[in-house]
């Protein structure tokens, strides 16, 4: 069985990397002598024990802890907002793809264009979703509350990698089907966003509702599979961010309050799991560590129990190389650093001050970066990276006292800290104009609807700041009621997109929230339709691509890193077409289907998107 399973694990991890939706031709001829005969040793000889299941349920999850796609995660979501810079000290491939993004200089052939190792992992789960009920004839100890139990996981796995599939590329093939051979028909077009963000919420809708999904508090917080594998809290984490997505696309106020309703749930089952201790004097409104503990449980001790979904790993690669360094032999330094807004710009240069982001009296501000050198206004990331505790403010300097090899480190993808801010980010957009015409009375009952949500969101956003305040500090700093009851839905909305940065800095989540901020402003989005067909009808209609407009603050933002070339590239970024990556160039070149975002160009002569 040792060597069975070694056998499929291998077949996998080379087949699903040729094997995405759109196979290249080149590669069909050799498809009957690399991948076909372990095919039959799955088809014939493999799926025959519950064990065989598992297998392949663990080889899903281990699918996203590879290096391509960890790596992605973190260039994706982080490196193109204004948190992250290259390392302007390195040089090669991977230096001039960053550089191209950054720039919004992408070509077609950037290698952070790719989504074939987030294919792989779909297709990991739609066999396991294919071949799992078999089982059941075969082994009689796999019950149907454990075939129950899978495809819960695998239908959650497939859904939060297409819900990072449509934040990136927009236009996107959805599949259901499992891919397994030569014979099956790889010619997949792409279905609009809003269609495939249907079918997310639809299917995790469904595995919420369904008793066999697992529940955290089945396992104990010493427990890593309370975490490590996608339980009930994580499909509703996963499920409340993707109707954030929506509401904020669509303009949606059921998706608000959709949004706020899970992550309520959420954390009423984080309070039930809640173990009392870690200094607490008295009981907290939401259980969260204080923030002299909070960095060495969540980010050095891994799994904490205000985690939720955690990609464990014993070997984190894509980690390691982009946020601690990028080779063994070098002298300790990632693809990627801490931008400039993380710098100090109150007093001199390299001093600790007020920064862009933080306050001085914000712990934070010390957990999130290392103590730079000289005059650097660029940081090492300490995030993931430092494996020692917080204990005050001490913004030590960068240590080494991780190994490069078995770089044992999770990548986090959901915690309570943002649940938290996302339900007040909902609940701010359910937030009433004041003005009525159907006199006092009326107006009364919106200012006190108003006044409750406004004191929830206060709640919620000052138990996340306040814990981050230096105890010592908190009688001054601390975020107080009389100065926030009176700010309106758009300085609410400001405060918690900088809240969340402050919180979840380096995690993978700015971009996507920069993204949301922008569809809030905007209008005339057409999320039914793919951008390539529109630029198509434009074309033969000999009309303008109408498109809306990206939102000038969100623009601000999102380049106020790219110091003196900021200008320049909020001029490149002309439309909703540019928030995108490129459709892959190979994938396109073997799969007509495919249509190529219009703000790229396609061909066999690459061409910058000036």
């Amino acid at each position: 069985m040792r060597n069975k399973i070694k056998s499929i694990t291998q077949m996998i991890s080379l087949s699903f990397i040729i094997c995405t939706l759109s196979f290249s031709v080149a590669l069909t001829s050799c498809l009957d002598t690399i991948i076909l005969p372990e095919d039959k040793t799955v088809d014939e000889d493999f799926w025959k024990t519950k064990n065989d299941v598992s297998a392949m349920v663990n080889a899903a999850y281990a699918g996203m802890t590879s290096e391509d796609v960890i790596s992605k995660l973190i260039v994706w979501g982080g490196f193109r907002s204004d948190e992250m810079m290259r390392s302007t000290s390195l040089t090669g491939s991977i230096p001039d793809a960053l550089e191209e993004m950054a720039a919004v200089n992408m070509q077609v052939t950037n290698s952070f264009a790719s989504w074939a190792s987030i294919y792989s992992v779909i297709n990991r789960c739609n066999i396991v979703l294919e071949r799992a009920a078999d089982v059941m004839l075969e082994d009689p100890s796999y019950t149907e509350s454990d075939y129950e139990s899978d495809c819960c996981q695998m239908l959650a796995l497939r859904s939060l990698c297409y819900f990072y599939l449509v934040r990136n590329f927009r236009d996107v093939p959805y599949v259901t089907e499992a891919y397994m051979n030569s014979s099956q028909n790889t010619q997949v077009a792409q279905s609009s966003p809003q269609y495939v963000i249907d079918q997310i919420i639809e299917t995790l809708e469904g595995i919420v509702a369904n008793p066999n999904c697992l529940r955290s508090n089945s396992y104990t917080t010493a427990e890593w599979r309370r975490v490590g594998w996608m339980t009930r809290d994580g499909v509703m984490a996963l499920l409340a961010d993707v109707c954030l997505w929506r509401a904020s696309v669509m303009h949606s106020s059921s998706d608000y309050q959709k949004c706020a309703d899970y992550c309520q749930q959420i954390i009423e089952s984080k309070r039930i799991q809640h173990v009392k201790g870690r200094n607490e004097l008295e009981e907290k409104a939401y259980p969260i560590a204080e923030g002299t503990d909070a960095y060495g449980e969540i980010f050095a001790a891994q799994n904490a129990e205000e985690s939720i979904f955690e990609l464990q790993s014993v070997s984190n690669s894509g980690l390691c190389k982009y946020l601690f360094k990028y080779a063994n032999n070098n002298s300790g330094e990632g693809y990627l650093k801490a931008s400039n807004i993380f710098g100090t710009s109150a007093g001199a240069p390299n001093q600790i001050g007020v920064s862009t982001v933080f306050a001085a009296q914000d712990l934070r501000f010390y957990a999130a970066t290392f103590s730079g050198s000289g005059n650097a206004e660029v940081f090492d990331i300490r995030k993931m990276i430092s494996t020692s505790s917080m204990r005050g403010k001490n913004r030590e300097a960068r240590s080494s006292d991780r190994p490069y090899d078995n770089f044992a480190q999770n990548y986090i993808v959901y915690r309570l800290t943002d649940v938290m801010l996302m339900r007040a980010e909902a609940i701010t957009q359910l937030l009433q104009d004041t003005g009525t015409e159907e006199g006092a009375t009326a107006s009364d009952e919106v200012t006190a609807f108003n006044d409750s949500l406004k004191q929830e969101i206060f709640n919620l956003v000052e138990a996340v700041n306040t814990r981050s305040i230096d105890e010592s500090d908190r009688a001054s700093y601390s975020m107080q009621w009389n100065t926030y009851k009176d700010y309106a839905k758009n300085q609410w909305e400001t405060y918690i997109l900088q809240e969340r940065l402050r919180e979840l800095c380096f995690e993978g989540k700015r971009w996507y929230d920069l993204l949301r901020y922008n569809y809030r402003h905007v209008n005339g989005v057409q999320y039914d339709q793919i951008l390539g067909a529109l630029a198509a009808d434009a074309t033969a209609s000999n009309s303008q691509l109408a498109l809306p407009a990206i939102y000038d603050d969100m623009l601000a933002l999102a380049t106020r890193s790219r110091g003196t070339d900021a200008p320049a590239i909020r001029a490149k970024m002309q439309n909703e077409a540019y928030l995108y990556l490129p459709i892959p160039n190979s994938d396109i070149n073997v799969c007509p289907l495919l249509i190529q975002n219009p703000a790229y160009k396609s061909g066999s002569t690459y061409e910058k998107s000036y």
